[in-house]
């Protein structure tokens, strides 16, 4: 299933440590094993005092965690090598093949179908296949609904 809010943190320069630790404690407490994937997106942007946070207390959770199989993953762009977080947590490092704009749709038209027999709002679009996610795009503030 797609990530719900509570999954997700999408980190700005004005995130919180606050946040950041939530969603930390979220990924390892033992209410983790629902097999939920917690993310920090953009964690590249995160300020300095709040990367030493998220380092401190992601080793300090994952020291006194009973969660084996935790799930947690931190987005950062690769060309940001000035980032404390990309160099703190440097040993976990995966590096994630580019894919072209086609193999991602053909990607997600298999893995993203509607369950038959019922009636979503993927069917206002008249496409050959059904998707539960659809993005819409506008140029105007507020039209991309």
């Amino acid at each position: 299933p797609l990530p719900t809010y509570d999954e997700v943190l999408v980190c700005t320069p004005d995130t919180e440590e606050e946040e950041m630790e939530l969603i930390v404690r979220r990924a390892l407490s033992s209410d983790s094993q629902n097999q939920k994937i917690y993310c920090l997106l953009g964690a590249e942007k995160l300020a300095y005092k709040v990367s030493k946070q998220l380092e401190f207390h992601f080793f300090r959770l994952l020291q006194s965690s009973t969660v084996p199989d935790y799930r947690f993953i931190i987005f950062c762009n690769a060309k940001a090598q000035n980032s404390y977080v990309i160099t703190a947590f440097d040993t976990y490092k995966v590096t994630i093949p580019c894919y072209s704009k086609t193999e991602i749709q053909a990607y997600l038209r298999i893995h993203l179908k509607v369950p038959c027999g019922t009636a979503p709002v993927a069917q206002a679009f008249e496409e050959p296949y059904q998707q539960n996610v659809k993005f819409i795009f506008s140029n105007q503030a507020g039209m991309g609904r």
